[in-house]
């Protein structure tokens, strides 16, 4: 009979150290593999978003083909079907990302009445944001007309792009949603905007807010030397909803948006105040 306080004599006892020394060793490589694994882990759950990330994923966002249908339907006394459509343009040496961009009517995509260069790139470490968002005037607007719907080598090139860049209109510091909301980021210009004289404003302001699936919120608005609104919606932002089917290819950006003509004209509208 075998009792605890004999468990270390016998017949068996020449070859336990040997079976418990390995059972510790084989323990303690488990365990190190264990600890190794689980910061790997941990490292890959928390690693931190780069500002570039940020930048490129406001990018991306803005990318593609987009209409306010839906804000139309509910609301067609204040807003309209319009066509908004955004494509990579040129890479500066920084790393800051130019896209092409310009709003028609639904009816006439292919006469668009607003074009810009957006340039997206992280904020400053000094500012409280995470992405920069700016406007820039096209040298040559009528050279870029559906520069997204041609083929690449029908476009002007991105040394040509970079040459065009004239001048700078808004910017917009974006930061990132708190949580809860719907927006991924949003943000606006200072409080006192940038110079405008389209319809008596001497500045206008602009918001927006990207949120999932590429959708964007866009509300600019033009006010005089009073503060009275003379441009632009009042009841909120505009809200662009990537188009449900896609047949636009952008060759410089993989993306599919669709390029459907929708919506009804109107004359005054907030894209058409600068």
């Amino acid at each position: 009979m075998c009792t605890g306080s004999d468990s270390g004599l016998g017949s068996d006892s020449k070859s336990d150290p040997d079976s418990n020394g390995w059972s510790r060793a084989r323990g303690a490589v488990l365990k190190s593999l264990v600890l190794v694994g689980g910061a790997l882990l941990l490292r890959r759950l928390t690693k931190s978003t780069t500002r570039w990330d940020h930048a490129r994923i406001v990018a991306e966002s803005l990318n593609g083909e987009k209409f306010s249908k839906e804000q139309a339907a509910r609301d067609p006394d204040n807003y309209f079907n319009f066509r908004w459509l955004s494509c990579p343009a040129a890479d500066m040496v920084d790393g800051s990302k130019v896209l092409y961009f310009e709003q028609a009517f639904w009816r006439t995509p292919h006469k668009p009445f607003r074009q810009r260069f957006f340039m997206v790139k992280p904020c400053a470490k000094e500012l409280k944001c995470d992405v920069e968002l700016s406007t820039y005037a096209i040298r040559d607007a009528e050279e870029y007309k559906n520069f997204c719907d041609r083929p690449r080598d029908q476009r002007p090139q991105p040394e040509e792009v970079i040459g065009d860049i004239a001048e700078h209109l808004t910017t917009i510091h974006l930061k990132r949603c708190e949580r809860g909301k719907r927006c991924l980021y949003e943000g606006s210009t200072p409080a006192d905007g940038f110079p405008n004289s389209w319809n008596g404003a001497t500045y206008c302001t602009s918001e927006l807010a990207v949120l999932k699936n590429n959708e964007i919120h866009a509300w600019d608005r033009g006010f005089d030397d009073d503060g009275n609104q003379v441009w632009g919606v009042k009841g909120g932002p505009y809200e662009f909803k990537p188009a449900p089917s896609s047949s636009f290819n952008d060759v410089l950006n993989p993306l599919s948006f669709a390029s459907q003509p929708l919506g009804k004209r109107i004359e005054g509208s907030f894209v058409l105040q600068e």
